[in-house]
């Protein structure tokens, strides 16, 4: 009897066992739907992002429109400026000739390699878009600093603080539209990749378009941030590419020019550096601006948009590594 009764009550205890373990089962499995649905849905406040981009680019046009409304200055001012202005423009529409040859060809190749699944389909378009969008920052950049120069010069001489409000207005206008754009264009591709393709739909049953394969068939939540953050670092790598030719290239022209005009004017002529009698004065100031003020511009887009980006791909990796069974 007393056997039975023992065997008795650890039935009664393991099947307490059970019925808890159930129990414990069922409220993990509510818990991990809950924050699967919390964590697939995009919160409200994810709008600030894209909202606080488009208010940047807003207040940058805002600037830019105050900047034109200053004085050019005198008629002197006004044809150096001129001057500067034109060499500036076919510099930089030259340098976008040979960049956009250079990112043809390597929007075929990774094509291809998408075409051959070694690479992610979305790989040549985001590429493309991360170059355009950095080549556009350079190129705003430098045209509101030629507009900037003769009007910044007159200001000055109106004042210092008269001078300090035109020169900070004319470089707010760069700084806001590397971020405005750089923010835009990754909320832009996140909603896309987010909203429109990695649905649950499209994860289950699997995409494809023009012999490609968007989403593969059976994508999990971990597979779909891994594969977004994928797109969005190659955008960024071609900002880096932009950002390297506007660099390297825009730096080489100003630090020739410079040198052919500190040789000319202060050796051979005697001329004083800058004076505008010297052609090759002209050709230095122009350097300056494809060099530091385009090329920085693009290479500041660049970095912005890599940091970013990093945090991201940091952020993918180490949840997938954190979810996936050791």
């Amino acid at each position: 009897m007393k056997k039975l009764s023992l065997l008795a009550g650890l039935a009664c205890l393991l099947s307490a066992a059970g019925l808890y373990a159930q129990d414990a089962v069922v409220e993990v499995t509510e818990e991990v739907v809950a924050i699967r649905e919390a964590v697939d849905t995009t919160p409200t406040t994810w709008l600030v992002a894209p909202l606080a981009a488009i208010l940047a680019l807003l207040v940058a046009m805002m600037l830019y429109s105050k900047m034109k409304q200053a004085d050019e200055g005198t008629s002197l001012m006004k044809e150096i400026a001129q001057y500067v202005r034109e060499g500036a423009m076919a510099y930089l529409k030259r340098q976008y000739k040979v960049v956009g040859i250079v990112f043809v060809a390597l929007f075929i190749v990774f094509t291809i390699l998408a075409y051959l699944g070694i690479q992610n389909p979305f790989v040549p378009v985001a590429f493309l878009t991360g170059g355009i969008f950095s080549g556009l920052c350079g190129f705003i950049g430098m045209k509101t600093a030629t507009q900037a120069s003769s009007r910044t010069a007159q200001a000055a001489s109106e004042g210092l603080n008269r001078g300090l409000q035109v020169a900070f207005r004319s470089g707010a206008v760069m700084g806001l539209c590397v971020v405005g754009f750089g923010l835009l264009d990754i909320c832009a591709w996140y909603l896309v990749l987010d909203k429109l393709v990695y649905t649950d739909a499209n994860m289950a049953n699997g995409l494809r378009f023009l012999g490609l394969e968007l989403v593969p068939a059976g994508t999990v939540f971990v597979d779909k941030m891994l594969y977004i953050t994928t797109t969005m670092i190659t955008f960024g790598m071609g900002a880096s590419t932009q950002a390297l030719f506007a660099r390297v290239g825009g730096g080489i022209y100003t630090k020739a020019a410079d040198v052919g005009a500190d040789l000319v004017g202060k050796v051979e002529a005697g001329i004083p550096e800058d004076d505008p009698r010297n052609p090759a004065t002209i050709a230095d100031n122009v350097g300056d601006n494809v060099g530091d003020v385009a090329g920085m511009g693009a290479d500041l887009y660049e970095s912005y948009c890599g940091s970013m980006l990093a945090t991201a791909a940091l952020g993918a990796s180490a949840g997938a590594a954190a979810i996936e069974p050791q």
